[in-house]
Parts: C-alpha cells; structure tokens; sequence
C-alpha cells in the first residue's frame, strides 16, 4: 500500500493554515481509501504549505493585479499583431519590388521568399521558448520579461527599416534576419507570461485571467489589418500614381507594432515577482546555507590539531542559530522530477497536443484566400487599383476574424472556470476532426454548391480553435507544472506548438498549389484532421486543474526526494 498526502481541494487553504498535527498523518492508499499513521509529518512541506495556502489567500483582484494583467494582455496583442501583420505586408512588398514582373508573377512575392519572411517569427519563437523559460525559472519571471520586451521593440524598429545592401543580402533576408530575433523576443513572452498570471491568480478564477490575457491575441489579429487599411488610405492617391509609395505603408505598419510595447515599458520594468517564486528562491538559498553550515561544523569537528578549539567554534554556532524548518528535503533537477512517467506524460501531453493544434491553426490560413473570395474581398491582383486591392483584402480579413475567432476566445473566458480545462479541450478538439473530415472530403462539392456553406463551417473550426485547444494550450502548462520548473516546462510546450507551425508553413504551404492554384488544399484538411485527432488523443495525459490550488495540481511532494 502506498502511502501519499492526502490534501483535498475544498479544504487545501484550511488545512494548510491549521495548525499541523503532531502525531497523526491522514493518508490515501493507492487505492483511494484513507487511513491513518502514526508517522511524524515533515515539518518543512506543513510550513510551505501554509505559507503558499497564506499566497492563495492574498489574490484578491486590485490595482495591482489590474496593472499586471493589462501589462500581460497588451504583450499578447502586441505578439499577435507582429506575428500577424507580415501576411499583409508580404502582400503589400509584392507591389513594391515585384510591380514590373512579367505574367503571373506581377505583384507577387516569390515563394521562397514570402516563406522565408513568414517563417522568421517562428523560429525566432521557438528559440526564445526554450531560452527565455529557462531563464525564467533561473532568473526570475519579470527580469527575463522585461528583456524579452526590449528584445522586441528594437527588432521590430529595426525589421521596419530592412532594406537590401548594395552588395549582399537582400531586403527579405534581412527582414528575415530581424524576424528571426524579433521572434524570440516573442517566444519569451508565452512562457513568462502564463507563469506570471498564474502565479498571481487564485485557484477559482486563474483559468479566467489566463484566458482573457491570451484572449487579446484575437485584438492584435483585428488590429494589424486596421492599421494596414489606415495607412493605405492616408497614401492611397500617391499609391495609385506611383506604386512605390507603398514601400512607405509596409514600413508604418511594421514600426507601429513597437508601439504597444513602448507604452507599457515601464510597467513591466517595475513589475516585481510573484510570491511563490519569491518563497521557492527564500527556501532553496535557506536549504543551501544550512547545508553549508552543517559541512562547516562537521570540517570544525573532525580537525584533530585543534580538537577543543573546534568543539567550542562548533557549540558557539550551535547555540547562536534560531529554530529553523527541517531543510533534510531535497529539491529534484529537471531531469530527476521528469524521468518519473507520470510527470513526463503530462509534459508530453501539453507538448504533442499543443504541436497538433499549431500545424492545423497556421495551416487553416492556407484557406483564408478561398473565404476572402468567398465573400467577395479578395479584388483582381493584376487589373485593381494596388490601394483598393490591400484595402479589400484587409477587410476580408477582419471579416474573418470577427465571424469566429474573436467570439470563441472570449466564449471560453466565460465558460473555463465551469466547463474545465481539459472538457474544453477534448471538446475543441474532437469538433475540429469532425469539421476538418468534412472540409476535407467534401471541399470541393461544398464550394461548388454554397459558398455560405463553406464560410459557415470555416468560421465555426476558427470558433472551435479559440473556444478550444488555441486557448487552453496555453493555460494548463502554466497550471499542471511545480514552480521550480513551470516557466521551462511552459517553454517546451509552447516551441513544441511553434514546431507545429514551422512545419505548416515551411512544409504544407508549399503544397497548396501543387497541381493548380488552390489545389491541395482538401488533402491538407484531411491531414488536419488527422492532427486534431492526435491532440484529442494527447489530452488525456493532461490532469484537470479546475478550482485547484497550484501546488495540489502537480502534488508539492513529488518536488522532492
């Protein structure tokens, strides 16, 4: 029988704040039933019980709160609008370098190259997941944060002014070179941010604040083709005279992503750490300089050349220390603690399901084309007016996101703290198989007999995506992971999700045209599907962590050897 504390989820805060028994442990064997033990409990684990239950405790929402919430949100809307935005300004360079081409390829950019620049962000992403998470749990979550801000705003100034050298690069791999770090200053804000908010949440509404942050990902997405329509419209009778005009829009639209991050600088800069990570850096340098102290005395006791010297050094010490907790209970590594199945299970849960989701939800753009012609704003590349074709495109895609995307973040707000995370997300999931077999299998048949139809189904996988796996993706790796190591584990779930979208869009948009314009697409929804049934699938390794305190999710005990 196994034997393992038992700390229910209703009674955590109380029973962390009670005072400790002192000679009777309540247990679960491993079979659920409680017994009872005449073990002495480890006084350690009972103090930082109470004092991460006095944490708890002290998340009541105010200004405070409020300030670094709006911080954490405006990051998520200034990422989104820098990932995002390059999709219009890939349009918009077209017009700018490729204006005088021959046939077809008049006013587009290459292939190689409009992946090039669209993929930058995301291996810069990928990086920075990895690094900045690290750190995070190294050096702190707001130090690495505010540098992960810096990072991006010169990149993105300085991505605004690329410009091809006269012997050399040209201007989209100097753009890409930019990208790449501007990504990684990105990446560090998936990671830092879900632990900050996490780590500040109490357990009843921490899913909610974690959401509405990541929910300001859908206002970036709206605001960056906002911005392209405002630009264009300020240049549109010098673009319609001289295309060239519009190397002046791209430029805009580029620097004005600094923007956001300017304005909450500051903020970020004085943010201070949260209190679990303060009280796992107090008792980790406590538990070092008691060890050194015990190596202290026992290197005094055992010098035989000044053995009373030493006992009376050794007393003096002794006798000046204050009572301290039982510092006996070792941290585990990353490596101890993820070697155990059912801790790795969980991170590869998070990781496979969050990789799945990516390859499908930067894939589905492949088809946003289709709904923008669809409903009539996608415009005549070679014959339209350079301004009112960018203008039209940009209000197709607002249109776009508007009919499914913005609604289904703010729907699983409402609703994670009643429906769970993990419903949400086998929901979300297991409705986007059903969607994408249908869009895969019939796509042709649907389009040729009701646009309507097909907008409609299109519009309700990007609800499902939101209102499922883009959202909780991102909130339960900020949950189900100790302190120690939960802004790197974050980290490795979400460049996990970049690969995913490395492998959309370096691999499947090169095979959307294969045989035609448009071509594949029904195979690559097919192949979606087959990727949202492999995050279903992953989900289940994932624990619900609805209404539970951090350190009850992924058990404080398993921390230690």
């Amino acid at each position: 029988m196994s034997l393992v504390p038992e700390i229910e989820a209703h009674s955590f805060v109380a029973d962390a704040l009670s005072d400790p028994p002192e000679s009777e442990v309540t247990f679960k064997d491993s079979v659920g039933s409680v017994v009872s033990s005449n073990l002495e409990p480890d006084q350690d684990f009972l103090q930082r019980q109470y004092e991460l239950a006095r944490l708890d405790q002290a998340t009541k929402v105010n200004w405070e709160k409020i300030k670094k919430l709006t911080v954490c949100g405006v990051a998520f809307l200034n990422d989104a609008y820098d990932m995002f935005a390059i999709n219009i300004v890939a349009m918009i360079l077209g017009f700018v370098y490729y204006h005088d081409a021959a046939g077809s390829a008049q006013n587009t950019v290459p292939k190689k190259w409009d992946t090039l620049i669209k993929i930058a962000v995301q291996i810069g992403c990928l990086l920075g997941q990895l690094v900045m998470g690290r750190l995070g749990d190294k050096l702190g979550r707001t130090t690495v944060y505010a540098a992960s801000l810096m990072i991006a705003i010169i990149t993105t100034v300085a991505s605004a002014f690329s410009n091809s050298m006269v012997k050399g690069f040209n201007v989209f791999i100097v753009l890409f070179i930019w990208r790449v770090i501007l990504g990684f200053g990105i990446g560090g804000d998936y990671p830092l941010t879900a632990t900050i908010v996490s780590e500040y949440a109490g357990a009843q509404n921490r899913g909610k604040l974690m959401a509405s942050v990541f929910a300001w990902q859908g206002f970036g997405n709206v605001l960056a083709p906002i911005i392209s329509i405002a630009t264009t419209a300020c240049f549109s009778s010098q673009i319609d005279a001289d295309v060239l005009y519009l190397d002046y829009v791209w430029r805009i639209i580029i620097g004005v992503g600094c923007i956001p991050g300017v304005a909450t600088l500051y903020w970020r800069l004085s943010m201070s750490e949260s209190g679990r990570f303060q009280n796992m850096h107090a008792n980790e340098t406590a538990s070092i300089a008691h060890s050194l102290d015990s190596e202290d005395e026992k290197l005094l006791a055992t010098d035989t050349s000044s053995t009373r010297a030493s006992q009376l050094i050794a007393q003096s010490i002794q006798s000046s220390q204050s009572p301290e907790p039982n510092y006996q209970r070792q941290p585990k590594t990353f490596m101890q603690y993820f070697s155990e199945w059912r801790h790795l299970k969980v991170l590869l849960g998070t990781s496979i399901a969050w990789f799945a989701l990516d390859v499908a939800f930067y894939g589905i753009n492949l088809n946003s084309s289709v709904v923008i012609e669809a409903i009539g704003f996608a415009g005549d590349l070679y014959n339209d007016k350079p301004s009112k074709y960018i203008i039209r495109n940009c209000l197709g895609n607002i249109i776009i996101n508007i009919l499914g995307s913005i609604p289904g973040y703010w729907i699983t707000v409402f609703t994670i703290e009643r429906l769970g995370r993990k419903s949400i997300q086998l929901m979300g999931f297991g409705t986007l198989t059903v969607l994408y077999v249908v869009l895969g299998f019939a796509y042709n048949q649907i389009l040729a007999k009701s646009s309507g139809a097909f907008i409609f189904l299109f519009s309700l996988a990007q609800l499902f995506q939101n209102f499922g796996p883009n959202v909780t993706t991102f909130v339960i790796p900020g949950e189900v992971f100790p302190t120690r190591f939960r802004s790197t584990a974050h980290g490795i779930s979400a460049a996990f999700g970049k690969l995913g979208a490395i492998v959309a869009q370096g691999g499947f948009l090169q095979l959307t045209d294969v045989d035609g314009k448009n071509s594949w697409i029904d195979h690559l929804l097919q192949v979606f599907a087959l990727f949202m049934f492999i995050g279903f699938a992953a989900t289940f390794w994932i624990p619900e962590s609805k209404g539970k305190a951090l350190e009850e999710i992924c058990d404080e005990s398993e921390e230690f050897i």
